[in-house]
């Protein structure tokens, strides 16, 4: 037979047959076409080999297996399926070829083996996992919009059971590192080196003469039993219950194809069972939420975090050691991700026990972490000894970074920057942490404003993903080249904005806020509204976020805006939603939960509690008629049109930091791909989701005009792409 491209063989004296996975096109192994005919090839020759003792599957790249080729299937559509579909069952097919040959098959893990990596890997019928830097195992297909396609389903709950398979690996998109992944069930054993790795493979073909998968021996039962057992069918109405509780209505199709596929599947004979998951993983193929979440969580977040928005030609240069002013709850977050990323530390306050309670704020979340497990007492030890705590700005010396992060007031952070200028290193990057006041008006403060730069973190940092970058008016190419590095070494992902009043995401989730607001002023019942943002995908809820913001700050940004306009010559647009803010603050005395009261009601200890009734009595009209869909669509489009705007204007300069940061960021939903990706995948394309603002224009107001850029894409048929 002819040579294979991508997998190599190798057969030994002893009858060992080993494949090695080495795609010459990729850095990494994929399931492509080409990996699929070499596979049947492969295969087919293992079945009509004589004295074969054994196969041993490893990889020459860095990561085992890297899962399906997302390129080839975001290209699947509706008049491909039935092509789809049996091209899927091809592979399974030969899959089922390699764990039925009666021959002990190894999978030599050596690395990362996500999606299909992991799905080749159970079609194996012993597991042995590297424990290299890095290397993780599961299936994160949810994430993406998917299922596990290559029977990853089907092996999963016959291997562990439908409660374990669902909710410790399918329905997560959980990733575990090697030892973890033994303790979960899907790995045999580990190795601590490559050749460990290699020998104890061998050493399992030269111990069976013969193997087979667990499912495929006589009288074998799944875990925990099929649907037709009666403890488990009894449990069984508790999980679509439970998934459209977490889901809150939103409309993200694979945890309810990878639940009707796992419960489906257990039910029949395993040939069967891969042909009712190929169904249900073609269906969302085909569909545009995996689409949209394919470009944006895959696609466009490798281009944000590869570069892309890096200024080109500009060398690294690392800082060593960070000035974090101010250590509230940013400023003490800031402070630990730093020190987390192996960066010195220097957090500064007005006084030694407010620094003194900031780099508390990282012991807390360390002695977290020690408890479960996540971290050691000595590592403790070793982060905390990274961050001083001072009153002094003399401890500032050496600092080539300062970040920062007082109080949203112009005068306040020009002091405070004015007191460090001269102790800190004379070429120190100069970031402000500011949600919306301007760049180039906070870098009138220091003389160095081409070293001055915004870098906007999101609350709670630990925890948040995203940074938004703001470029002033005259911040140098070297201070963003630098500003990214350092976001990406605290393992943050940037996005690079220019700057304007509110830069991007605070902008653009105004308008979601906004026009949450403005539904109340118009009458609709709380309740619905709140349900509509749910149902919309998004994770916190309008009103409640809102609560959480307080209703004093739109209030404030939104005299700031207004006397900029006034003062620029302009005429200040209000909008709907104004005068439910004025009168919840002025009239209610309901600024929010840190006022005890807003939308919500707040027991002493600041738990929410209800809806405060009197917003039925103030606002609620019986005939207020605006259409669930409608509720829905006009958080979406409010959001979707100002990010156009703010392509249009140049505030935003490429489509991936736009789909990113409004899913990392502002929790716009990831279903839709992000604010621009979701304009692109709306029924009807472009076009179509123009045809749409006009509708809500027509109904709701002007702010739902299509910008002109928007016009003019939709016109020439295109999409919004870099």
């Amino acid at each position: 037979m002819s040579e294979t491209t991508v997998i190599r063989w190798e057969q030994d004296q002893e009858g060992i047959v080993t494949l090695v996975l080495d795609d010459p096109n990729q850095s990494v192994n994929t399931m492509n076409t080409a990996f699929t005919a070499d596979f049947e090839a492969v295969v087919a020759r293992l079945a009509a080999t004589e004295n074969l003792r054994g196969v041993i599957i490893t990889s020459a790249k860095k990561t085992f297996f890297a899962g399906g080729d997302l390129k080839m299937l975001s290209a699947v559509q509706s008049e491909n399926a039935e092509e789809f579909l049996q091209g899927s069952l091809k592979l399974k097919r030969a899959m089922r070829t390699l764990e039925t040959l009666g021959k002990p098959v190894v999978a030599a893990i050596n690395g990362s083996a996500l999606g299909g990596g992991l799905e080749l890997a159970l079609a194996c019928h012993h597991r042995v996992a590297l424990t290299a830097s890095g290397s993780k195992l599961g299936f994160p297909e949810v994430t993406l919009g998917l299922l596990p396609g290559g029977g990853g389903v089907v092996r999963t709950v016959r291997l562990l059971g439908l409660a374990d398979a669902l909710l410790k690996w399918l329905l997560t998109g959980r990733q575990y590192r090697p030892a973890a992944a033994v303790e979960a069930g899907l790995v045999h054993e580990l190795a601590s080196s490559p050749e460990e790795l290699i020998a104890k493979a061998r050493a399992f073909v030269l111990a069976n003469e013969t193997a087979q998968q667990p499912w495929d021996v006589k009288g074998y039962k799944i875990p925990g039993g099929t649907p037709a057992t009666p403890a488990l069918a009894a449990q069984l109405p508790a999980y679509p219950a439970n998934l459209r509780k977490q889901l809150n209505g939103a409309p993200y199709p694979a945890p309810r194809n990878i639940l009707a596929a796992a419960v489906e599947s257990s039910q029949v004979d395993v040939d069967t069972a891969f042909v009712i998951e190929a169904r249900y993983f073609t269906e969302l193929a085909v569909g545009q939420t995996a689409k949209n979440m394919i470009q944006a969580l895959f696609f466009d977040m490798n281009a944000v975090n590869a570069g892309a928005s890096r200024p080109a030609g500009v060398p690294e240069k690392p800082v060593r050691k960070v000035a974090v002013l101010g250590a509230g709850m940013m400023g003490a977050g800031i402070a630990y991700s730093c020190a987390r990323a192996g960066l010195e530390v220097v957090l500064k306050d007005v006084s030694l026990d407010a620094a003194d309670r900031g780099k508390a704020y990282s012991a807390g979340l360390l002695d977290k972490a020690v408890a479960r497990g996540r971290s050691t007492a000595e590592q403790r030890e070793q982060l905390l000894g990274r961050i001083t705590a001072t009153a002094q700005a003399a401890d500032l010396a050496g600092c080539d970074a300062v970040i920062e992060a007082v109080f949203e007031n112009v005068e306040l952070k020009g002091q405070v920057f004015q007191e460090i200028l001269s102790v800190v290193e004379p070429d120190a990057l100069l970031c402000s942490n500011t949600s919306t006041l301007p760049i180039s008006l906070l870098a009138k403060a220091v003389d160095r404003d081409q070293d001055f730069i915004g870098l906007h973190f999101f609350s709670p940092v630990d925890k948040m993903p995203l940074v938004e970058i703001i470029k002033g008016e005259r911040t140098g190419e070297e201070a963003v080249a630098r500003a990214f590095d350092l976001v990406r070494r605290i393992g943050k992902t940037p996005i690079v904005v220019n700057d304007s009043r509110g830069f991007f995401t605070s902008r653009v989730i105004g308008q979601f806020i906004n026009e949450g607001v403005a539904m109340v002023a118009e009458g609709v019942e709380p309740a619905s509204i709140e349900q509509a943002a749910a149902q919309a995908g998004y994770p916190a809820k309008v009103l409640s976020l809102l609560d959480e913001l307080t209703l004093t700050l739109p209030r404030k940004i939104r005299g700031e805006a207004r006397r900029a306009v006034e003062e620029a010559g302009g005429e200040w647009q209000a909008h709907p939603a104004d005068v439910v803010f004025d009168r919840m603050v002025e009239e209610f005395g309901r600024p929010g939960r840190s006022g005890g009261a807003g939308f919500y009601e707040y027991s002493a200890d600041g738990t929410r509690g209800r809806l405060w009734p009197g917003l039925r009595e103030h606002f609620t009209r019986a005939d207020a008629s605006v259409p669930f869909e409608d509720m829905k669509e006009r958080m979406l489009f409010a959001e979707a049109l100002d990010s156009v705007r703010c392509l249009e204007e140049g505030v935003l300069t490429s489509v991936a930091d736009a789909n990113v940061g409004s899913i990392l960021g502002i929790g716009f939903p990831a279903w839709t791909g992000g604010v621009l990706q979701y304009i692109n995948g709306y029924e009807g394309g472009v076009a179509g989701f123009v045809a749409r603002a006009r509708e809500l224009a027509a109904a709701y107001g002007e702010r739902f005009t299509p910008p002109a850029m928007l016009e003019r894409v939709a016109e020439e048929g295109g999409t919004f792409k870099d």
